[in-house]
């Protein structure tokens, strides 16, 4: 089969396409760094150099694939975050039907059901909209979970403060997800278009707080002393802009902070409560923490 991925070597795009090329399958790999090229070859699959907002170049590089992996790549340089991810779907749907691809997985994210005030995930959203609105194609999204690899950016605050943040509540519930996880759930769906057929799934490894969260961080990495430091709007704003976050992007993640400490973020998740993929938990990846952590 001939694959496209988009998202060139990240934390999922790398173990998609590697699992898809040691399968035996012809895959292209879409990434906007020239420099990548060497390592996409290096596991198997076809570098195609490009931007996603190309859309020309995106309809080239669909043509006569038989399905392929679509997200929308992180961009912290505009003044409106949303627009810019609803106009990379508009760009993937406007390749897709020229290309005639018939199958598509797409990434999007828990809370892509709100349109509104939660942040990048209501431009996913958008982008679900925009795709579900072609006839005869076969979509899947990929509703993930918060990333185990997010709580890799914490580690300079954890090493300097002893602290880790955010501006929600420490016994929220969190839908937690190893992005390898999420790969192995795209390849399964490119390879077979009944295995979760047309709709959206809810990708989830782990749920557990922010509190929770904290002491497996600490015990790992023998800061004890690890606290949860919940933050208020205005605070978690002007924290991310103090690490040096665009505006933009400031301003859309505490919005996403705030949705989910209202439960609203979650809420649909947890009214149909699916099975979790759950190999990886998040006490598996503890050891990838602490080699990060050491590294620092």
């Amino acid at each position: 089969m001939q694959y496209v991925i988009t998202g060139s070597l990240g934390h999922i795009g790398k173990p998609l396409a590697t699992r898809l090329s040691k399968e035996g399958h012809a895959v292209t790999v879409i990434s906007s760094n020239a420099a990548r090229k060497q390592e996409i070859e290096a596991i198997g699959a076809t570098a195609a150099i490009g931007s996603v907002e190309d859309t020309r170049f995106l309809t080239e590089t669909f043509r006569g694939a038989d399905a392929i992996f679509t997200m929308a790549p992180p961009d912290y340089s505009g003044s409106d975050w949303k627009a810019w991810i609803a106009g990379i779907g508009r760009n993937y749907v406007a390749a897709i039907t020229s290309a005639g691809v018939k199958q598509v997985v797409n990434l999007s994210s828990i809370g892509a059901h709100m349109i509104e005030n939660c942040g990048p995930v209501s431009g996913l959203s958008q982008v679900e909209l925009a795709m579900d609105a072609m006839a005869g194609v076969n979509v899947r999204h990929l509703r993930a979970g918060y990333f185990y690899t997010n709580f890799l950016n914490a580690i300079g605050q954890i090493k300097n403060q002893g602290i880790i943040t955010g501006n929600y509540m420490a016994d929220l519930k969190m839908v937690l997800v190893h992005p390898t996880d999420i790969a192995d759930i795209a390849a399964k769906a490119l390879e077979d278009e009944s295995y979760l057929g047309r709709g959206f799934s809810y990708i989830a490894s782990d749920e557990k707080t922010p509190a929770e969260i904290v002491a497996m961080i600490g015990k790992a990495t023998g800061r004890l002393d690890l606290k949860w430091v919940e933050r208020t709007d205005k605070e978690e704003f002007d924290d991310l802009l103090a690490i040096g976050l665009p505006e933009e992007t400031a301003r859309n993640y505490t919005e996403m902070g705030a949705a989910m400490r209202s439960a609203e973020m979650n809420a649909d998740y947890f009214r149909s409560r699916p099975v979790m993929a759950g190999w990886r938990s998040f006490e598996s990846f503890m050891p990838d923490f602490v080699a990060a952590y050491k590294a620092y």
